[in-house]
């Protein structure tokens, strides 16, 4: 008697899959969107850890006190530095197609993502808020635009997020699926309880951590646009530079944040069953949802423009930081230059090196510190 066909034995691995309550491992991430992810997770970890992470230096040794505007960009840059320490794992999975790592560190990865994508929502959204209270009503809630103020509104942002990624790190855990007879350990694959627990909790997290600050940050950004266009040209710079920040804004939400959440939104609905999937449209918006999380995790490189472009005196800080840098280098060049020489070169050529080594030498190089009159400019070109 021959073998049983093909879709008999298809039918007969999913019954034995159900009965040990473990999906076929071909339902999960497609190989082209595991590629992509890899590639995209490949790229954004060394970008972001350098990024923010030499943003946090000038913003907290050379920029301090903070102002308004710092206090938010510097929480901003810490929430990133975060999500490009994390990713290492979701690099090693993706390139392996395994989870070794266990629930635990599946549920954190999972975890610090929302942390970070929310925290970026509301950071960016207290941003907008300064400056349109600082421009539309700038006697009228002065006393809210204040340091000790944005470091209290920083401390409940942290807590809203921290607080809204435990119920989704109890849903984001490690499951195992069967490829072939093989048990491979997944994570970042499925949800569980979304008709339960899962979805609820989606739609609030969505409506606080997106949809509010995406709409206050389009109402500000009007506002404001439209203040600065019908009002004097006396501060015509300082105005280029609150419109180049919230440019910013509003585009890492709508090429972050939007084509994610609202793909995920769709998805969670259609797993609920609170839409019909009239044309199986499941396991495509499964695909688009991979290719989206990696738009979203483009935050974390593209959020250090904000500090560059919008913040005058983060960039003449950084700017100067490079000039000391280079200077110094020339600096130990020349010196090096001249021991060698010295071991077989005549006094008059020696003396001419020296010469030249002083006019190239600038009369204050200092390792990489900026000096107090500097730093003095500087924290007044912070305040845009």
């Amino acid at each position: 008697m021959g073998s049983p066909p093909y879709d008999i034995m298809f039918t007969v691995n999913q019954v034995m899959n159900n009965v040990s309550g473990l999906d076929n491992c071909s339902t999960h991430t497609h190989p082209q969107s595991r590629s992509l992810l890899l590639v995209g997770y490949s790229l954004l970890m060394p970008l972001g850890v350098i990024l923010n992470g030499v943003s946090l230096v000038v913003f907290l040794r050379w920029l301090r006190p903070l102002t308004v505007v710092s206090t938010f960009l510097c929480n901003l840059a810490l929430s990133d530095l975060l999500f490009s320490l994390s990713l290492p794992l979701r690099i090693y999975y993706y390139a392996n197609n395994h989870w070794p790592f266990g629930p635990f560190l599946c549920r954190l990865s999972g975890s610090i993502f929302h942390i970070n994508m929310y925290g970026s929502c509301l950071f960016l959204f207290c941003i907008n808020v300064d400056r349109y209270l600082a421009i539309v009503h700038p006697l009228r809630f002065r006393h809210l635009r204040r340091p000790k103020v944005a470091r209290m509104t920083c401390l409940c942002v942290w807590l809203i997020i921290v607080s809204g990624s435990v119920p989704a790190a109890l849903v984001h855990n490690s499951t195992d699926c069967m490829d072939g007879e093989m048990r491979v350990p997944r994570c970042f694959e499925g949800l569980s309880s979304w008709n339960t627990f899962l979805l609820p909790l989606l739609l609030v997290a969505e409506v606080i951590g997106f949809l509010l600050p995406l709409g206050a940050v389009l109402y500000g950004s009007l506002h404001v646009f439209w203040e600065l266009c019908r009002g004097s040209e006396g501060g015509a710079r300082r105005h280029r530079v609150t419109i180049r920040l919230l440019i910013l804004n509003l585009s890492i939400f709508l090429f972050c944040f939007v084509p994610y959440n609202a793909t995920l939104v769709a998805y969670g609905l259609l797993r609920a069953g609170l839409v019909s999937d009239l044309w199986n449209s499941k396991p495509i918006l499964k695909r688009v949802l991979s290719v989206t999380v990696l738009l979203a995790s483009t935050n974390c490189a593209l959020d250090p423009l904000v500090y560059y472009f919008s913040t005058e005196g983060f960039r003449n800080t950084l700017s100067q930081i490079v000039r000391n840098s280079r200077d110094l280098g020339k600096a130990s060049k020349n010196i090096s230059s001249k021991e060698s020489k010295s071991l077989g070169i005549s006094p008059t050529d020696n003396k001419e090196c020296e010469k030249k080594e002083k006019q190239q030498e600038l009369p204050n190089v200092r390792m990489g510190y900026v000096n107090g009159k500097e730093r003095r400019k500087l924290m007044q070109e912070s305040e845009i």
